[in-house]
C-alpha cells in the first residue's frame, strides 16, 4: 500500500506520479475527498475530547467548592455517547480511506519509461545471438509431441485446456531444471526454502494479489484459502507482522512451487503449447531488505537470472517495463525475455521486481533501526518459469529431424555423460 500519510502530505505531485501508471483521475478524487472527511471525523472527536477533559476538571472545582455536580455530570454523560459515536465515525472512515487505498498501485520509480503497454517497453541489452538454422524451424508444442515430451490431449482429459502432461525425457527434463534453477541461485547466496501452495487471503493481499486480482486467482470452496499464484506470495509473507533485526537483512529466499493462474491472457494468443497454462512450475528468488540496499540486491538479482540463462546458452534481452505495463505492486521492473525460434521473436520467461516498502507496508514487515521501527524493500523475481525455459531449449536446441539436444550445464542433472 502506499503511504497515505506522504499522499496527504504531497497529494498533487504523488497523483501525478500515480497516473504515470494509469490510475483513474476519479479514484484520486474520491480518495482525495476521504480524507477531508476523515480530518473532519477526526476534528470533531478531538474536539469533544477536549470538552470532555475541561468538565473533568471542573467535576474538581466544583468538589472543592461544594457545587452540585448533577447537572454536570448529566453533560458529561451526553458527552460520552458523543465521543463514542464520533470515535465509531472516525474508525469507519479510516477504513473506507484505507479500502480505496488497498485498490491504489504502487509508485513508479522517477526513471521507469512513460508508456502504455509491452510496445513501450525499453531494451536495455541483448544478451547471446540467436541461433540460425538451415531449415524451418518448429514451435514447441510440436517438437513436445514430435518426442514424446509433452501430451496436451491428456492434459485436457485430466482437467481442461491450458493443462498438459510431461512423460519422459519431458518429465526428467522439468525436474532436471529445477534442480539446475535451485543449486545456481544457492551459489548467488539464496537460501532454499520449501513453501505451502495454499495460502490465506492475508497473504495474498500483503503482496497486492488481492483484492485487486481476486477473478485470476484459484480459491477454494468454503474457506478464505486459495492456490498461489507464485511463490513471491507465501516467500514474502513469511515475515508478515513481524520486527526483524537489522543484522538478519538482507533476507535472499528462493523457492520451487507449483503456480496456478485462471488468467489465460490475450483472447487467441497462446492457445496452443505451454506458454500460457493454468498450472506450471516455477523458481522464485525473493529478498527482504534495508531501503538503501535495495537498489544494489534489484540488479544482482536480474544479473541472477540472466546469468542462468547464460549457463543454459538461451540467447535473451533484458528490457525495462514501462508505466503502463508494470505490475501492480511494482515500482521498477525488468523483464528477460528469452528468443524463441519457432515464434522468431522474444518471450518473457522472467520478471524482476522491487515493489520499495508498499508490500511491506501492507504486509507490516518491519525492522529495528536503532530506536525506530522502519519498513523494509521488498523484492522479486523468477528464476526461471520452468515451462517457458523447456520451451526455449526445445526451441533453440532443435534439429532438423525433429530431436532435441540438451544443453550441457543439464547434462549433471540427466546423468549425460
Amino acid at each position: 500500500m502506499i503511504d497515505l500519510k506522504q499522499l496527504q502530505k504531497d497529494f498533487e505531485n504523488i497523483s501525478k506520479k500515480l497516473k504515470r501508471k494509469g490510475v483513474d483521475e476519479a479514484l484520486l478524487a474520491e480518495l482525495k475527498a476521504k480524507f477531508e472527511e476523515l480530518k473532519v471525523a477526526k476534528t470533531n472527536f478531538e474536539t469533544l475530547q477536549a470538552a470532555q477533559n475541561a468538565m473533568s476538571k471542573e467535576f474538581g472545582i466544583y468538589k472543592r467548592e461544594g457545587k452540585d455536580i448533577s447537572e454536570l455530570k448529566a453533560r458529561v454523560d451526553e458527552n460520552k455517547v458523543k465521543i463514542a459515536e464520533a470515535l465509531e465515525i472516525q474508525r469507519q472512515k479510516q477504513e473506507e480511506l484505507e479500502k480505496i487505498a488497498m485498490a491504489i498501485p504502487n509508485i513508479p520509480d522517477d526513471d521507469v519509461p512513460d508508456g502504455e503497454d509491452e510496445d513501450d517497453n525499453v531494451e536495455i541489452k541483448r544478451v547471446l545471438t540467436p541461433p540460425t538454422f538451415d531449415f524451418t524451424p518448429k514451435e514447441h508444442w510440436e517438437l513436445a509431441e514430435q518426442n514424446g515430451w509433452i501430451d496436451f490431449e491428456r492434459g485436457v482429459k485430466l482437467a481442461t485446456s491450458r493443462f498438459s502432461v510431461a512423460f519422459g525425457m519431458g518429465a526428467k527434463l522439468e525436474r532436471a531444471l529445477i534442480n539446475f534453477m535451485l543449486d545456481f541461485n544457492a551459489k548467488r547466496g539464496f537460501g532454499e526454502v520449501s513453501v505451502p501452495e495454499i495460502v490465506n487471503r492475508r497473504a495474498l493481499e500483503g503482496t497486492g494479489q488481492l483484492p485487486k486480482f481476486e477473478d485470476d486467482l484459484y480459491k477454494i470452496e468454503g474457506a478464505e484459502l486459495y492456490l498461489i499464484p507464485t511463490a513471491e506470495v507465501p516467500l514474502t509473507n513469511l515475515y508478515q507482522d513481524e520486527i526483524l533485526k537489522a543484522e538478519e537483512l538482507p533476507k535472499k529466499m528462493t523457492a520451487h512451487t507449483s503456480c496456478f493462474r485462471e488468467e489465460a491472457g490475450a483472447a487467441g494468443r497462446d492457445t496452443r503449447g505451454m506458454i500460457r497454462q493454468h498450472q506450471f512450475h516455477k523458481v522464485e528468488l525473493v529478498t527482504i531488505a534495508k531501503p538503501e540496499e535495495s537498489d544494489a540486491i534489484f540488479d544482482e538479482m536480474v544479473a541472477c537470472a540472466s546469468d542462468m540463462l547464460t549457463a543454459l546458452e538461451l540467447p535473451h534481452r533484458l528490457v525495462t517495463l514501462c508505466t503502463g505495463d508494470l505490475g501492480f505492486s511494482a515500482a521498477k521492473t525488468v523483464d528477460l525475455e528469452v528468443w524463441l525460434p519457432g515464434q522468431n521473436t522474444y518471450r518473457e520467461i522472467s520478471s524482476v521486481s522491487n515493489t520499495r516498502d508498499f508490500q511491506a507496508r501492507r504486509a507490516k514487515i518491519r525492522y529495528k533501526d536503532g530506536k525506530k521501527n522502519t519498513l523494509v524493500h521488498t523484492l522479486n523475481g523468477s528464476s526461471l518459469a520452468v515451462g517457458r525455459t523447456m520451451v526455449a531449449i526445445m526451441e533453440n536446441f532443435q534439429k532438423e529431424d525433429g530431436t532435441i539436444e540438451i544443453p550441457k550445464v543439464l547434462h549433471p542433472y540427466l546423468g549425460m555423460s
